[in-house]
């Protein structure tokens, strides 16, 4: 039996109330509530729950509604009962339901009830880590589910006819129903793939589902091109021929070696890479077909057969039953758009050939289309080294040949073996096609690095930084990384951005064997001399870069720690890794990759000789000739730079959310916590940037008398975007030992930090630090077009040279009007090397400001070109008339002009010109 209700709601809140760093309390108990105790056990006893997880559910749900009475209220109290069950049941390791189960009990939509659960966390504790952990496996498999199904209504219905002949509708509605295709797609996918995230596995999976039934089809049931390509393989007898008495797996194995013509179909229309299907189908599928022993007379799998393997399996999991995808049930509609954005991806049109591009996008189709352009821009690389990288091997003290090319063979054994173990014995090949992918993407970059730095220094011996064990390795699993974000694109999705899967970075870290911080020194590097990236993959390894400043780099074990101690052991404790007095200096350099990897050692300043040689870490600094004493790392130097801007950044945006009302208390936030970072350091090990921030926030909130409280400044964090509730939630206190961050605070921050923090209630505060200066990102997107200020939606974008390779996108000389937007200007306006000037003034001017050396200077922008309706244009000190600008006026002229060339052209019978895009 549940605990009985209470007889006074007061004195069980009561006892759960704890204090917290400010001194206040939990608000007080609600009044007497009236459960219906009778509900919850009947609740309690359709899951069948054990009697642990039945009393403390019914404590955590009196918890719930002594905090908040409107929990308890009869329209939600049922929904916040199951979302109690549910909470105590994982916490507990005992689920004794599906998720499935739990909400038709319960009458909610999986959307709703993630969202109510968000609701529910009232206090910092009440939903755990490892709920959390559940909850996101949860919403990925249904994200991945969900845009699945949608494509397989959509495809089936351009495959099918909607009403087939009479003589084919019996066997239609007996055998070939799209319940059959669903399920044994799901059984295949549940099989198959240990993840369940991997949308591009799956759906090229579900291509090989439907090329098996669509073989098996009359012709008569399907429509074109799918109806020609059966008969012709009815023609031939290999998918039609008797099946009785045939060995299945002889019969399978005979399909995909032969009968193609369908697979390739359903390739080309959903923009899938027909080897990377065909070799799913002969390592994933054909399996799947043995090891679950399908057999019919006809081929086809019995429904009976596939629904009793599929339950066992949706048992076994304990989650969401896909089948009910078919009902369109309810408790799979997403009515919460903020719960998965799978419906459509709305793309914003970044360059001109993107044009042609649809402006809605589903997911699967995102995927696939960041698939096909990662494809065409490494299908002219190769897996082996170019001539021009094997000259720059040769030019090199130490020919680092074999050793690359053996690291590049041992990698590629190690990557596909922990591949399958992530994804699925039977998904190795898969691996080791993303893995070559990967090698090719590796040259092709390490090729521009070493022209980049032949134009720069002016040299060509190489042979130390060719032979430098972790800078090989660390750009090899920036490119493999690009390969696996790329495929690894999860359905919700909306910006391109990186989604957590089984297979997201530090991911590749971990197989690689590689220290963060060592592959923080290539991912800017590696942007700039790789022009072909995608906004998206810039983005992704910007995010990366993020992470890595935040709390990898950080982790014991890191070469961070080192560096920051030689830093300090340079010119004794005085010495800093990086001064406070540079936060305020633009953050520009002139480093690459070679820098960062051969610091301290090497400076950028220098050419020639330090390139060759013996490889030297920053970790193990040698002597220069011009001094015994270690050099200052630039490295470390740039990395602090960077940790301070992210640091302030972060800090900034949070600050505006909570304290926007007290803008003097920012310096100081900022003061304490970059102290903390530049001296307290040690601080920083196994933890997160985050955590320091918001202990700083809170701590000078409490000296000042400003009530923030940290429950408060949780809340607000939670809203900001790339966050995890562990940060907050789980933190280190000592060895092993986790908690919140107010005991964090408590036991930690506050005892490390409590003589300078009270400081900042005298009247003599520490000096103030500098804020940094706050550039636009360094990576910048040569895609994105640039709207112009007078509005009317006018862009502009720079000039962008013809592509150099020689498949897949088309070039500017190549591009026909239906691909891209012809403007036709006159002659009085400029010429065409004007237009390139303009270009160039607005790609290298925008956002750039000129700062003076002092602090309180305030920036000056840089002279740029502006289309102003009113005003003075600045590039030429020209004045526009108030009513219209030049750039309008041209405008209506270049309208007009191209208006009039078109009726002429209709009158002279040119169709083609006629149904130009306008």
């Amino acid at each position: 039996m549940p605990p009985k209700p209470p007889r006074r709601a007061g004195s069980a809140a009561a006892k759960s109330q704890r204090a917290s760093p400010d001194g206040g309390s939990a608000p007080l108990a609600a009044p007497r509530l009236d459960i219906d105790e009778a509900d919850f056990v009947g609740l309690c006893d359709a899951l069948k729950v054990s009697e642990g997880v039945r009393e403390k559910a019914w404590k955590t749900y009196e918890s719930l509604s002594a905090a908040d009475g409107a929990l308890a209220s009869n329209k939600k109290k049922k929904e916040t009962w199951g979302v109690c069950i549910f909470i105590v049941a994982v916490d507990l390791d005992e689920i004794t339901f599906t998720f499935t189960e739990l909400l038709k009990n319960i009458g909610m939509n999986v959307c709703t009830f993630f969202q109510f659960l968000k609701e529910v966390d009232v206090n910092m504790d009440t939903v755990s880590t490892k709920v959390d952990s559940t909850v996101s496996r949860l919403k990925k498999k249904y994200d991945i589910l969900l845009a699945l199904y949608h494509k397989f209504e959509r495809t089936c219905g351009l495959i099918y006819l909607e009403q087939p002949s009479s003589e084919i509708s019996a066997e239609l509605k007996s055998v070939l129903v799209l319940k059959n295709y669903w399920i044994t797609f799901l059984l295949a996918k549940g099989k198959v793939l240990q993840v369940e995230d991997d949308l591009v596995i799956s759906f090229q999976l579900l291509l090989c589902v439907l090329d098996y039934f669509i073989k098996l089809s009359p012709p008569a049931m399907l429509k074109e091109p799918y109806k020609s390509a059966v008969t012709a393989v009815a023609v031939n007898g290999s998918a039609r021929t008797p099946r009785r008495g045939q060995n299945r797996s002889t019969r399978t194995s005979k399909q995909v070696d032969t009968d193609t013509k369908v697979i390739e179909i359903l390739c080309k229309e959903h923009g899938c890479n027909l080897d990377e299907v065909k070799n799913v189908y002969s390592t994933s599928f054909i399996p799947f077909l043995n090891s679950v022993g399908i057999v019919a007379s006809n081929g086809l799998p019995e429904v009976e057969v596939i629904l009793q393997q599929y339950e066992e399996l949706y048992l076994k999991n304990k989650d969401i039953d896909a089948r009910l995808f078919l009902d369109h049930d309810e408790t799979l509609q997403s009515d919460v758009m903020a719960c998965s954005q799978v419906d459509k991806i709305p793309l914003k049109p970044n360059s001109d050939e993107e044009h042609t591009l649809t402006l809605l996008q589903t997911p699967v189709r995102a995927a696939m289309n960041n698939i096909q352009q990662l494809s065409m821009i490494l299908n002219s690389a190769t897996d082996k080294p170019s001539e021009t990288l094997i000259k720059y091997f040769n030019n090199c003290t130490v020919n680092p040949t074999d050793s690359i090319l053996k690291r590049v063979e041992n990698f590629d054994h190690i990557f596909k073996k922990k591949f399958a173990e992530a994804v699925g014995q039977g998904c190795a090949e898969i691996g080791a096609q993303r893995y070559k992918l990967g090698v090719r993407l590796y040259y092709r970059v390490m090729e521009s690095m070493l022209k980049s730095e032949e134009e720069r220094l002016s040299v060509q011996n190489f042979s130390k930084l060719l032979n430098d064990n972790i800078f090989h390795t660390s750009l090899l699993a920036c490119a493999v990384e690009v390969v696996m974000a790329t495929y690894g694109r999860n359905a919700s999705q909306s910006d391109g951005t990186s989604a957590e899967t089984d297979l997201s970075f530090p991911w590749i870290l971990n197989v690689f064997d590689l220290k963060a911080f060592d592959f923080y020194k290539v991912i800017e590097s590696f942007i700039r001399v790789e022009p072909s990236l995608t906004r998206e993959m810039i983005k992704h390894l910007e995010r990366c870069e993020h992470r890595i400043m935040e709390s990898l780099a950080w982790q014991s074990g890191s070469p961070l720690f080192d560096l920051i101690k030689q830093s300090k052991e340079r010119e004794g404790q005085t010495e800093q890794p990086e001064p406070s007095s540079t936060l305020n200096l633009p953050l520009q350099h002139n480093h690459t990759a070679a820098d960062l990897y051969l610091s301290p050692v090497r400076s950028p300043k220098k050419k020639g000789p330090p390139l060759s040689g013996t490889s030297t870490s920053d970790a193990q600094p040698g002597a220069t000739p011009q001094t015994q004493k270690p050099q200052k790392s630039t490295s470390l130097s740039l990395f602090y730079k960077k940790v301070y801007l992210l640091a302030y950044l972060r800090l900034r945006t949070l600050f505006f959310r909570l304290l926007s009302d007290h803008p003097d208390l920012e310096p100081l936030i900022w003061t304490l916590f970059q102290h903390t970072l530049q001296n307290e350091y040690e601080l920083m090990r196994d933890r997160h940037l985050d955590q320091i921030m918001m202990c700083s926030m809170y701590g000078i909130c409490k000296v000042k008398n400003v009530d923030l409280r940290f429950k408060t400044i949780v809340s607000a964090y939670k809203e900001l975007p790339n966050t995890n509730q562990e940060t907050f939630k789980r933190v280190l206190i000592r060895e092993e030992q986790y908690d919140s961050i107010i005991v964090f605070y408590n036991l930690v921050f506050m005892q490390k930090l409590k003589t300078n923090i009270l400081q900042y209630a005298s009247n003599r505060p520490p000096t103030l630090s500098p804020i940094p200066h706050i550039p636009r990102s360094p990576y910048q997107f040569s895609n994105s077009p640039r709207r112009v200020p007078a509005g009317n939606n006018i862009y502009i974008s720079p000039l962008k040279s013809p592509y150099k390779f020689s498949d897949g996108f088309q070039s500017p000389t190549k591009m026909t009007p239906r691909s891209r937007i012809l403007v036709s200007i006159g002659e009085s306006f400029g010429t065409s090397e004007k237009f390139q000037k303009i270009n160039q003034m607005v790609c290298n001017s925008d956002y750039h400001l000129k700062r003076s050396a002092e602090v309180s200077a305030a920036p000056k922008p840089l002279k740029r070109l502006r289309f102003d309706i009113e005003g003075q244009d600045e590039a030429d000190g020209s004045k526009h008339l108030p009513q219209e600008s030049k750039f309008q006026q041209k405008l209506a002229e270049m309208t007009s002009t191209r208006t009039r060339m078109q009726k002429q052209k209709l009158n002279d019978g040119n169709d083609t010109s006629a149904s130009e895009e306008k």
